[in-house]
Parts: C-alpha cells; structure tokens; sequence
C-alpha cells in the first residue's frame, strides 16, 4: 500500500543548541521558531527558513527520548540538501563564514552546489536547480 509523505524535518542533535542556534540564524538567514525552554540554555530549537523546518536537540535531552543516541557520534553521516534561489548570491554571502566542504559547481546531475559544514559535522548542500526548459511550441518555435 502506498503512503503519501507529507514532510520531512531532520531532527539534528547538536553539542550547543545556542550555538547551533546562532549558526542556523545568523549565518543561514534562519529565524527561531520556538525554543525549549523560552530562555538560554536550551535543550530545544525550531529553526524555518521559508518551507525548510530543522529541529536542534542537545545531546543530553536527545538520549533521554533515544537511548542509542548516547553511543553515537553527534554529526554522524547526515547530510541536508536544500533548494534555493540564486545560489551565486547565497555561496558570496556564506562562503568566508562556513567550513566548505565541496567548492560551487555546476553537477552533471543538473543543479548547481556547494557543500559545507555547521558547528557539529552535519553536511549542507545548498543547490540551485535551473528552470526546466520550454518546448519550442510553448514560446512560439523561439
């Protein structure tokens, strides 16, 4: 039977939600959600950016909920894909402020990345897909 997906929001668990906090909006251009509690420390953050919603656990409240997560590394092998708009001005505006981990370049696959690190490990790949191209019948044989 097949399911219909609705969303996916990754659920990182991070070393500093203030600092991982700080990361996501002050570098990314997130804004903060909610948090948990309402003031620092917080063992809880929402972060959005448009669609995009990422959720930061501490460690400590992680592994009360998933008990493994107390023998994993925290970063592990995740990495988060996200589409923008105007990836030229998003790789000038972050490039001196990140760990880039894969330089801007235009894939073979079609889109154009880059990849960097946040504070715990986790990998972003920011991508820009280009607009799918018209048929000649659509714009006039132009």
């Amino acid at each position: 039977m097949p399911h219909s997906f609705k969303k996916v929001t990754p659920n990182l668990v991070v070393a500093d939600v203030s600092r991982s906090i700080a990361f996501y909006r002050d570098v990314l251009g997130f804004s903060v959600a909610a948090t948990v509690p309402d003031e620092a420390p917080h063992v809880f953050a929402m972060m959005q950016s448009g669609e995009v919603t990422v959720f930061l656990n501490s460690l400590a409240s992680a592994v009360e909920e998933y008990p493994a997560f107390g023998c994993r590394p925290i970063g592990g092998t995740l990495t988060l894909f996200i589409d923008v708009d105007d990836i030229q001005s998003v790789h000038a505006a972050i490039k001196d402020k990140v760990k880039v981990a894969r330089a801007l370049e235009k894939k073979w696959y079609g889109p154009t990345e880059f990849a960097f690190e946040d504070p715990d490990g986790y990998l972003i790949t920011l991508a820009e897909h280009e607009p799918a191209a018209l048929p000649a019948e659509a714009t006039g044989g132009q």
